[in-house]
């Protein structure tokens, strides 16, 4: 950080050494937390009412890696928020927080008096449910709560509405959302995901990243040669998905079929609990793995990737392994109110079981995917007669329709009507998102992320949550909207590393509206 009045801005871990000396001095500590991205009046008041309060104010921000408040957000970078606040008299201290939430900040801080603005009296107004920590956090330090601001601005409507945090269709279509809907009713569907019985279908997928530094060309050969740093194994395929679904609803299973290899049960045993764990093992199938060799992470840039390695069989399932997963299906798919199909087409969606969850389930969701295992097989259209939503991305439409430049929105419309879908999703990557809903008008979704980390599982996370919001019968728009919103945090993370956060979702869902 630069520009800063040092005397002011304290590292975060040495503010609570500061802090004890201050008190050891007799000082009062009163604490604010926030985002603080945009100072206005309202800020000004809210940080003079507190520091009436006591005799320090330390005012804490939470780190721009870590402010999650969608796309766009925090529109000022750490060092332009600092500045801000060490330039106002009354604030002493500010420290900048390397964690999302404000616990971490308060242990730290250990105020006498924690401040919050008026409106969070009101808990409707807490959107990610975090106040009840906080309110623990001051409490076991020996602080008490107080509510301060006699005037109440938003730094959220302020930017959203007189700055460009976001491009102009991205504005234009998050003010449509919010024509339609209420933050509060948005809140209020995504808790009521909780309510549904989620079966998730589909070949679970581990993916490996291994990072190497390139060293150059061997000399003799000419091949590419790198140095091994370290690597990481993720859940991905239909165990991403079961992840990201159960940051929604706690009643969620999934089934499908891996090896016997002896590091299976261990990593599966990470992501399920006993009862979730309907997965197939058998002695005659490969644990699928794509093995990805990349290049350290850069700051600002995509991840770069060099080669893939894919661990798959090439002939389908036994007849015994596969009357294993019908005798599953069979066995629990009744008692789902939403089946969601991950057809990665690595084998355990045989014409059998296809054929059985297009009887049988009360509300499906596809997604057939692919990829270059698969190209040109595993198609929707022809693996598929029906379904109540489905998704699929660009290629997937092509290979559909067997045309090289369709006119997309036709194409998407005309595989909806075969399988007389309710719900229909064609995403374009960078491009545009295309959702339909039976009886209601089609929307183009601009992308909202731009600064891509990684885009492997962004499809699958789109996949996931629009899937939830279908089976609730949410409207057009917002189905789109939500699982816009899933694939924009999808691809801030390497893979599948970490599951949509819901709290962080909620959040970023609340504030894109918020005009």
């Amino acid at each position: 950080l630069e520009m800063q009045d040092q005397t002011k801005l304290i590292a975060f871990d040495s503010i609570s050494a500061v802090l004890k000396k201050e008190k050891a001095n007799g000082h009062k500590i009163v604490q604010c937390h926030g985002t603080f991205d945009l100072i206005h009046p309202g800020h000004i008041i809210h940080f003079e009412e507190a520091k009436a309060l006591g005799d320090r104010l330390v005012v804490s921000i939470t780190a721009e890696k870590d402010v999650n408040k969608g796309p766009g957000r925090p529109f000022f970078n750490d060092s332009l928020r600092v500045k801000s606040l060490t330039a106002l008299e009354c604030i002493d201290y500010v420290v900048v927080v390397p964690h999302p939430a404000a616990v971490e900040a308060i242990e730290a801080v250990r105020p006498d008096i924690y401040c919050k603005g008026k409106e969070y009296e009101d808990l409707e107004n807490d959107v990610t449910g975090n106040m009840a920590d906080d309110v623990s956090a001051v409490e076991s330090v020996g602080g008490v709560l107080r509510y301060v601001g006699s005037v109440v601005f938003s730094s959220t409507r302020l930017l959203n509405s007189n700055f460009s945090t976001q491009t102009p269709d991205v504005k234009n279509f998050c003010k449509e959302v919010a024509n339609q809907h209420t933050p509060g009713q948005i809140r209020d569907i995504i808790e009521s995901f909780s309510d549904l019985k989620v079966l998730v279908i589909g070949d679970i997928i581990f993916d490996e990243y291994e990072t190497v530094t390139v060293q150059g060309l061997t000399s003799k050969n000419r091949i590419l040669s790198g140095r091994y740093l370290h690597e990481d194994r993720q859940a991905g395929g239909a165990l991403a998905v079961f992840r990201h679904i159960q940051e929604f609803t706690k009643n969620v299973k999934l089934i499908s079929l891996v090896g016997r290899e002896h590091w299976v049960d261990d990593t599966l045993s990470l992501y399920f609990k006993e009862d979730q764990d309907l997965v197939i093992r058998s002695k005659d199938f490969t644990t699928i793995r794509k093995r990805r060799m990349v290049e350290p992470l850069t700051e600002g840039a995509e991840l770069n990737k060099l080669f893939s390695v894919n661990y798959i069989d090439d002939s389908p399932p036994s007849k015994k392994t596969e009357k294993a997963v019908i005798e599953q299906i069979e066995a629990n798919i009744e008692a789902f109110d939403l089946v969601l199909v991950m057809d990665f087409g690595h084998g355990i969606m045989t014409d059998t079981i296809r054929n059985l969850v297009q009887e049988k389930s009360k509300f499906l969701s596809v997604n057939c995917q692919t990829n270059s295992n698969n190209y040109g097989y595993n198609i929707i259209s022809r693996q598929y007669d029906k379904a109540d939503s489905f998704s699929l991305d660009e290629s997937e439409i092509k290979l559909s329709c067997g045309v090289r430049q369709p006119q997309f929105e036709n194409e998407l419309k005309k595989l909806k009507d075969k399988f007389d879908a309710t719900y229909a999703w064609l995403t374009r990557g960078s491009v545009e998102t295309i959702g339909m809903r039976r009886s209601e008008p089609s929307v183009s979704c601009p992308p909202f992320e731009h600064d891509v980390i990684d885009p492997v599982g962004a499809g699958d996370a789109f996949c996931a949550i629009a899937s939830l919001a279908a089976a609730k019968g949410t409207s057009n728009l917002l189905a789109t909207y939500l699982g816009q919103m899933a694939g924009s945090q999808a691809v801030r993370i390497v893979g599948n590393a970490q599951a949509i956060d819901k709290v962080s979702f909620l959040k970023a869902t609340q504030t894109m509206i918020n005009f």
